[in-house]
């Protein structure tokens, strides 16, 4: 990968040249007021392969209204139905993941609903189970209810209340908070998560949201991206940086972690559009 990709000019952090938006994902005019961010959450499911540490990927449908055509983590914005307080809950309280994320009780437990909702919806990974200390082995019985969850015809607290399941949010661990530029018409804030994929499930790539789907070493996917394969946007090419530097799926559990929220920058560079971390 040549030099470090995460080096640091003073307080910036510099991203590689060729790392620029999509043309006309930015309007050429930016809002006069910024668009208020949508809270959202995002998952990165990690295995240990033969190569080493894995990480699930997705590429969005070409033509979506948000990242078309890039490659990206399973994730999606918070529904206001996320924070039924009846989910039945196993783990770290919502109190302890509000202190991380530095947010509200009540989002804390919306944003960790969700979490498990999306990579439920969007790779068929279930990370809950009949009791406290356990998990699903296989999540093919709940395909009808996966459907009616994406089609919003079914609460995920609905679904864990009427197939007798606990959330096990202690199989997630948080990991950082990125927010789109306020240049941008859509806007979200993202918290990232980590989570490893439970033995017996397998994640998959049933999901109109994605036209493929695949697992791969980070150091893979960059290399994809550098190639041309791959499509990835800020967010998505400096976490696998990070997740390069871990070669399996307990050093990056083990690794200490606090959450740190980005608010990119852009700079116009004659037609392109790159994008400055402070």
């Amino acid at each position: 990968m040549g030099d470090d990709p995460r080096r640091r000019l003073g307080n910036v952090r510099e991203l590689p040249e060729e790392l620029v938006l999509p043309p006309g994902m930015v309007p050429d005019v930016p809002p006069e007021v910024p668009v208020t961010p949508r809270d959202a959450a995002t998952v990165m499911l990690l295995r240990d392969g033969g190569d080493g540490l894995e990480v699930f990927l997705q590429r969005r449908v070409r033509g979506m209204a948000f990242a078309g055509g890039m490659t990206v983590f399973p994730g999606g914005g918070v529904d206001p139905r996320d924070s039924d307080t009846s989910v039945a809950w196993s783990g770290p309280s919502p109190d302890w993941w509000a202190q991380r994320f530095a947010v509200s009780d009540g989002l804390a437990r919306a944003l960790v609903c969700a979490a498990v909702r999306e990579t439920f919806e969007e790779s068929g990974v279930l990370l809950a189970g009949a009791s406290g200390d356990s998990v699903v082995a296989d999540t093919s019985a709940y395909g009808d209810a996966r459907r009616a969850l994406v089609a919003r015809e079914l609460s995920f607290a609905q679904f864990l209340s009427a197939e007798g399941l606990v959330l096990r949010a202690d199989l997630l661990r948080p990991w950082t908070n990125w927010v789109t530029p306020v240049e941008e018409p859509r806007r979200y804030d993202t918290r990232f998560f980590v989570a490893v994929l439970p033995r017996g499930q397998r994640a998959d790539g049933w999901t109109t949201e994605a036209s493929d789907a695949v697992w791969q070493t980070p150091v893979a996917a960059l290399q994809d991206w550098q190639q041309g394969r791959r499509m990835l946007m800020p967010p998505t090419w400096v976490t696998l940086t990070e997740l390069a530097e871990y070669p399996g799926v307990s050093d990056v559990l083990d690794a200490p972690r606090a959450v740190e929220k980005i608010v990119p920058k852009l700079v116009r560079d004659g037609d392109a559009i790159r994008v400055i971390v402070p």
